[in-house]
Parts: structure tokens; C-alpha cells; sequence
């Protein structure tokens, strides 16, 4: 069995080693080692990254037998070869704190929540915690964060060991063993004790902070989103600078920017209000510029808002309506048929777009659509397509 050195130190990240063997994993080459510093993805913690002499280890993984494999691109070293291996550490510290920040955020959610989680997954793009309890207040929620927080800031230490049986009988773990033999604890100072053979931080300010990002229901318990460590601090940087960016826009400070924000929101539903407004003035107008009582063909300067505006009054006076409103390469079609009409609109859009070519449709009350070519004489087109 390969000497897992990481149980020893989790800060090592260089270390030599004797190649084993060599073989696959799903298709693709992989080292087994004598020891390795490279962590095999478990307990919901992704596995190490880094290399091995000349080659790039791109993934660590354990087989259900217990050997962990070392994939690699590039030229694989011979059987009994010593090479040294080193870890992409930014990636290991980051996935150490975000393992620990989880470990601790479990303990505090069952603390201050009531929740006792049912998984985890330390992801590239997500961190989440599952737990057995749905819909959890956002009050309790910010109570299991400041918890989290307030043990991150007394700067605990975490120790990972094999206890002996009574001594493990004696600690109050947060969860159940997996296993029933080498059982390897985590303690976070006196707070959280829990099994775990993943790699951690050896004290919680380590991990500068943790912030939940969102919480949602998930096959009845709650799916809760988190961050932490250098993670945490990427994605707060990210979003200040978007605040101040936000607030130069503005001209405002950044606290000052969702007041920003809603006044503009309040202005543009205002300006939508008062151009609805407008545009149905305008439609009555256009309406009423038509002499006569009968069908009205037409071609009307307009955005298709303010074309099917002028068409509904024109049905409510008793007229139908085929208008059109030329564009750039195209035109806009609006067809409505009055009461007691015999106009079937549907069928009038069909021979047109059969006629010019478009998309659209509709029924035989009412149809619109888009012509894709320019019309030179529209009351002429639609006398040659009327029955």
C-alpha cells in the first residue's frame, strides 16, 4: 500500500518516491507510487495536481482496493524509477482550507441551525454543504456564519490523528465513522470532532473567512452555498471592483450605489409609464387620420408596439386592419379583422409570406408576422392577394 504522506504533514508538497507500477485509469495513464504527498479525490475533496518527474499528474484517485493512482500526461517513468513529485500547492492550500472551512460551517449549521449535513462537495466552481433540514431561516443561517467566523478570528488549532479505540469512544464526533478501522479524527479545537482522511489547515485563521453565498431547497434538505480562503477573497475582490466601477458610473460612493440603482429603476418605470401613454395617444391619432368606414390598407410608419395599437382601435371602430410599417430590409405586418368581417387574416399572411417570404402566422381573427424583402406598393399587393 503506498505511505499516504499527507497524514503525516499536509504541508508537504514536495517529496521523492519510487515508482510501483504503472497503469490505468479510465483510459488513460497513471503512476501507483511507494508514498505520495498527492491527495486521491474522497470525502467530496477533489484530488491533487502537480507533477512527477517529467510528467503532469492531472488528477490523484483510489481505486475501491485502496491503491492511489497518479494520472499523468507526458512520458510515464519506469517501474522502480525514483522521481519527485510536487504539488501544485495553491491548488492543495485552497482545497485544504475550503475542506476545513466545511468541516467547521457543518459544525456551526448543526450548532446554530439545527442541520446536520448529509454531504459535501468541494468543487472547481461551487462549494456546498447538504444538510437534513429544509427550508432554514436566514436568520439562523447568519447565526451559523458568525459562529464560523468568531472561531475562525480565536484562531483555533486543528489536529488530525488515529486515536485509539477508547479514545475515539470518548470523543463526541459530529458524525459516524465510514470506516471501522484506521479511523482518522479532525478536531477543531473543542468544537468539532469529526472523521475525515482529507487534508487540512493547522489553525482556523487559515482561512481568513467564510461567507455563506445562498441556500436553497434541494430533494428536501437544504443545499447551502459557501466560500472561503483565497476563494472567498477572489470572489470579494471581484465584486468590489465591480462596486466601485458601479459607483463611478453613478457618481456616488459604493454604499451609496443600490440607491442609485433603485432610483434609476424608479425613473425607467416612470419613463415606460408615460411612453405607453404616448405611444397610445399616438395610436388614436394615427387611427383617427383614416377617412372612411371600411377596411383600412395602409402603410404606417411605426414600431410594431405602436402598429398593433393603431390596429386594435381601428377593429374597435369596425375597420379591419392591414397595415404594414417598412423597415431597413423588410416590413412589419399587422392583420386584424372587425366584427362581422370576412376577412381571414391567417390566410391573407400566408399568400403573403408565400408571395414576398417571412416568418410568422396567426388566426384567422388576427396574424402578424415579418415580410423579409421590401414592399414597393402595399394597397396594391394586398388588392392583388385579396379574394
Amino acid at each position: 500500500m503506498t505511505r499516504r504522506l499527507y497524514h503525516d504533514d499536509a504541508t508537504t508538497r514536495r517529496f521523492d518516491a519510487v515508482v510501483a507500477a504503472i497503469t490505468t485509469w479510465k483510459d488513460q495513464p497513471a503512476i501507483v507510487l511507494d508514498r505520495t504527498a498527492f491527495y486521491p479525490e474522497a470525502g467530496g475533496q477533489l484530488g491533487d495536481r502537480g507533477v512527477l518527474g517529467g510528467a503532469t499528474v492531472v488528477d490523484t484517485q483510489e481505486t475501491d482496493d485502496g491503491v492511489i493512482v497518479h494520472v499523468i500526461t507526458g512520458l510515464a517513468p519506469a517501474v522502480g524509477a525514483q522521481v519527485t513529485g510536487e504539488l501544485d500547492w495553491a491548488r492543495r492550500r485552497q482545497h485544504m482550507a475550503q475542506h476545513t472551512a466545511q468541516h467547521l460551517l457543518s459544525g456551526a449549521l448543526l450548532d446554530r441551525a439545527a442541520a446536520p449535513t448529509s454531504s459535501a462537495r468541494l468543487g472547481e466552481t461551487a462549494l456546498t454543504i447538504d444538510v437534513a433540514r429544509d427550508r432554514i431561516p436566514e436568520a439562523e443561517l447568519a447565526a451559523a456564519e458568525d459562529l464560523a467566523n468568531d472561531l475562525i478570528d480565536d484562531d483555533l488549532v486543528i489536529r488530525a490523528w488515529f486515536p485509539e479505540p477508547d479514545e475515539l469512544a470518548a470523543l463526541k464526533l459530529r458524525r459516524d465513522p465510514k470506516v471501522d478501522a484506521n479511523i482518522r479524527v479532525i478536531a477543531i479545537g473543542d468544537f468539532d470532532y469529526s472523521p475525515c482522511g482529507g487534508t487540512h489547515c493547522a489553525r482556523t485563521s487559515q482561512l481568513a473567512a467564510i461567507r455563506i453565498a445562498g441556500a436553497e431547497r434541494y430533494k428536501g434538505m437544504t443545499r447551502v452555498t459557501f466560500t472561503a480562503a483565497r476563494r472567498a477573497r477572489a470572489e470579494l475582490f471581484a465584486r468590489d471592483a465591480v462596486l466601485r466601477t458601479l459607483a463611478t458610473r453613478f457618481s456616488c460612493g459604493p454604499a451609496e450605489v443600490p440607491a442609485a440603482i433603485d432610483k434609476i429603476a424608479r425613473d425607467a418605470e416612470a419613463a415606460g409609464t408615460e411612453l405607453t401613454a404616448l405611444r397610445g395617444r399616438l395610436a388614436s391619432l394615427i387611427a383617427a387620420s383614416f377617412p372612411g368606414t371600411g377596411p383600412v390598407v395602409a402603410v404606417v410608419p411605426a414600431e410594431a408596439e405602436v402598429l398593433r395599437s393603431v390596429a386594435a382601435k381601428l377593429v374597435t371602430a369596425g375597420r379591419d386592419a392591414i397595415l404594414c410599417a417598412p423597415e431597413d430590409a423588410g416590413a412589419t405586418v399587422v392583420l386584424f379583422r372587425a366584427q362581422g368581417s370576412t376577412l381571414d387574416c391567417g390566410a391573407l399572411w400566408k399568400a403573403l409570406a408565400a408571395r414576398v417570404g417571412g416568418r410568422g402566422g396567426g388566426r384567422a381573427d388576427r396574424a402578424e408576422g415579418r415580410l423579409t424583402a421590401a414592399i414597393p406598393d402595399w394597397t396594391t399587393l394586398i388588392a392583388e392577394l385579396s379574394p
